[in-house]
């Protein structure tokens, strides 16, 4: 007797995708918003780490049979994420895969960093801890690509699991580098930000 057909389709999907691009949203059973968060921190995560042009990643949303009325809460809120997430520069585009799931191809790290500029009340709170004091005399937006900077390099030297403190040194580490690039004058934080640009663009190369 052949296994079901959904018992086919998790094989082919843990074949292809793995633990490590596999977001399972229906563990822990999150409140719409919580799976928002989720998806979002665990998606900019993964574009971070990410050093190949093209990555796909699968989200398992359920199809919500057991919610109030038959309506999947989970999937409808991360349906409404995906148009967000394009805007953000985060992902490139999602499909549905399966009923319960979808297919998202994440957008290339220096689309995030291109994308325009967000105001605060549209940003959920970053995956990331509070930024070093020795950066606060920094402006947000500089810090924001330092930040990115960070999460770049540590991929790029193949750490799977960023720490808050790990990542915090690593964004200090590379400013101290790009500073000493950097002549004094009025303008020196914007050239400053050029240089992160730069630099995350060697990265994504």
């Amino acid at each position: 007797m052949s296994p079901p057909r959904t018992d086919i389709g998790r094989a082919f999907d843990e074949a292809r995708f793995g633990p490590s691009r596999t977001l399972n949203l229906r563990e822990g059973l999150p409140t719409g918003d919580e799976a928002v968060r989720r998806a979002e921190l665990w998606l900019r995560a993964r574009q971070a780490e990410s050093v190949d042009d093209v990555v796909d990643v699968l989200i398992i949303t359920g199809r919500g049979n057991g919610s109030v009325d038959g309506v999947g809460v989970i999937r409808q809120a991360i349906t409404r994420l995906f148009p967000t997430l394009r805007r953000r520069g985060v992902i490139m585009d999602a499909r549905e895969h399966s009923p319960g799931s979808f297919v998202v191809r994440l957008a290339p790290l220096r689309a995030l960093v291109e994308a325009p500029h967000r105001s605060r009340r549209d940003v959920l709170p970053p995956p990331v801890p509070r930024d070093p004091a020795s950066l606060r005399g920094l402006a947000p937006e500089t810090r924001d690509q330092l930040r990115l900077l960070g999460h770049a390099a540590l991929a790029a030297l193949g750490v799977q699991l960023v720490t808050e403190s790990m990542l915090g040194d690593e964004m200090v580490r590379q400013f101290a580098r790009l500073a000493g690039t950097v002549p004094d004058g009025p303008d020196r934080e914007s050239r400053l930000d050029a240089a992160i640009r730069r630099a995350l663009d060697e990265y994504d190369r």
